[in-house]
């Protein structure tokens, strides 16, 4: 089946996919990690025997299966051999707390929770709480061995016919700080993204050589994992980011493809040796999740070869806007304009939407949407805005505005605006400012509690390579530069800023250390 036939099916599973790659090319290769290499002919062997054992244990579709692990070839061979068992798969991040991931696992009702031993020793403080079934991915003695734990080779699962609409994965939202929410995809959602990968700007298929290392429990990683496993291509997996050894890789294998968050792309363009290694092979680059600064996406074009996306959406699902920057070099300021079939608008406090050119916050529809969040209606009611017509969109919580050509700016998180004696100031303003000082190198505001203001900006600097920034002269310096009501209360140098795993600036831990 060629990528126009396979672009006009309404649908198909990853598990059928991955069959078909299997008889058709069993030697070309699946996965790559550290010396092991993978054809889809071995791929399409291990994960029967993955849905044969979870059968075996009498998992039946719609159960859930929970894997809290570094990347490895076995956990993403446990995620699909789950899929081809009709069996759900919550990813977890292993950079929660064990008291978080404890009540994830307890949520999503896991019947079996596969990890490797660095989790497991994380989590035994709290294994009394956990009543899944322990596999360990890298057959430490801290559970079921996987090899023990597998089917025997030539296994072959009972047939399993996977609706669009039955359940992918659970993604939670959360688990480093506030309460998890479990976000369930359906296979349609993920169907969706495969076809997107069909597309030119994209240009996924069996030649491409995929590089990921970025989580796989994130919504970030699993689009151009299951749109390369998807469509025949090789996926080369790092356990854990490193900028020197990304590019090796990426030199070795002749990546093609990746995503990466933007402080991936910083420390990456930072690298002095950066512009010494084989990048040419490379033909689209990914990135979302956080904020990606315009003079980023500028060097990222100016010295790495291949097209540059930068994709806007959420793992709940509703619309999504692509900037090709490679395309259009002059709205690297902007996400983007909603991709084909996808709805975005901008509404009101009260739910209405707003005049052309006014900010509002971002709603999105498209064909694949969330079926919830597991276990809790209210928060799922409360994410959604229903149009006029009865269409139903998903909350972003974020702050945006059109602008004359279609391409959507995004002014700051709701959740994040400052209300400062009765102003609404959005930190990303502030943020730009502040990065313009010669000595600053990242920066992020926050808003902290003021008995006279209600909330005062504070901005938290990370000095530029090779700078010693005096805090009180970039507060000055920045003041005199921003309005009257932006202007920031406090400098605080610090080393780092707090990133999660796919390169969100961790605000609330920022406002919480500043403010004990």
């Amino acid at each position: 089946m060629d990528a126009a036939t396979l672009a006009q099916q309404p649908f198909m599973s990853v598990p059928e996919l991955i069959r078909m790659h299997a008889s058709r090319s069993p030697r070309s290769t699946a996965f790559i990690q550290d010396g092991q290499v993978v054809d889809y002919g071995e791929l399409d062997t291990i994960v029967d025997q993955v849905a044969a054992a979870l059968q075996r244990d009498g998992l039946a579709p719609g159960d859930i299966v929970s894997i809290c692990a570094a990347n490895s070839i076995n956990y993403a061979v446990v995620f699909l051999g789950a899929l081809r068992a009709g069996v759900v798969a919550a990813p977890l991040a292993p950079s929660a707390t064990p008291e978080s991931i404890a009540d994830m696992i307890a949520d999503a009702g896991t019947r079996h929770l596969f990890l490797d031993a660095d989790n497991a020793r994380a989590l035994a403080p709290v294994a009394d709480r956990i009543q899944s079934r322990w596999i360990t991915l890298d057959d430490s003695d801290h559970g079921t061995p996987f090899r023990e734990w597998l089917a025997p080779e030539g296994a072959e699962p009972g047939p399993v016919t996977i609706e669009p609409d039955w359940p992918f994965n659970i993604i939670y939202s959360s688990g480093t700080t506030g309460s998890p929410k479990g976000i369930v995809q359906p296979h349609r959602l993920r169907w969706g993204h495969i076809r997107r990968g069909l597309s030119p700007e994209y240009g996924i298929g069996p030649e491409s050589v995929t590089l990921l290392s970025t989580p796989l429990y994130s919504n970030t990683t699993l689009v151009p994992f299951f749109q390369t496993i998807a469509l025949g291509g090789a996926l080369v997996l790092m356990a854990k980011f490193d900028a020197e050894r990304y590019l090796q890789l990426a030199e070795r294998h002749r990546v093609t493809h990746t995503i990466l968050v933007p402080v991936q792309y910083q420390r990456l363009m930072d690298v002095p040796t950066f512009d010494d290694y084989d990048l040419s092979a490379f033909e689209c680059k990914l990135c979302t999740s956080a904020p990606f600064r315009a003079d980023l996406k500028a060097d990222v074009l100016r010295r790495w070869p291949g097209r540059l996306i930068d994709n806007y959406g959420m793992t709940e699902g509703g619309g999504v806007c692509s900037l090709l920057a490679h395309r259009h070099p002059d709205k690297l300021h902007t996400v983007g304009q909603p991709v084909e079939g996808h709805d975005i608008r901008l509404i009101d406090d009260a739910g209405n939407e707003v005049a052309p050119g006014e900010p509002g916050e971002v709603v999105g529809h498209s064909p694949g949407l969330m079926l919830g969040y597991h276990n809790q209606p209210q928060k799922t009611a409360e994410a959604e805005w229903f149009a006029p017509d009865g269409r139903r969109f998903i909350r972003t919580g974020d702050i945006g505005r059109f602008d004359e050509d279609g391409f959507l700016m995004i002014i700051d998180r709701k959740k994040d605006m400052i209300i400062s004696g009765g102003f609404n100031i959005y930190p990303a303003d502030i943020e730009a400012v502040v990065r313009q000082h010669e000595d600053v190198g990242e920066c992020s505001v926050v808003g902290v509690s003021s008995q006279r203001w209600g909330e005062t900006p504070v901005a938290f600097v990370v000095p530029a390579a090779g700078r010693q920034p005096d805090p009180v002269a970039v507060r000055e310096w920045a003041n005199n530069r921003l309005g009257k009501t932006q202007r920031l209360a406090d400098v605080v140098l610090r080393d780092a800023l707090p990133h999660s795993a796919i390169g969100k600036v961790l605000k609330r831990e920022l406002r919480e250390t500043y403010e004990m």
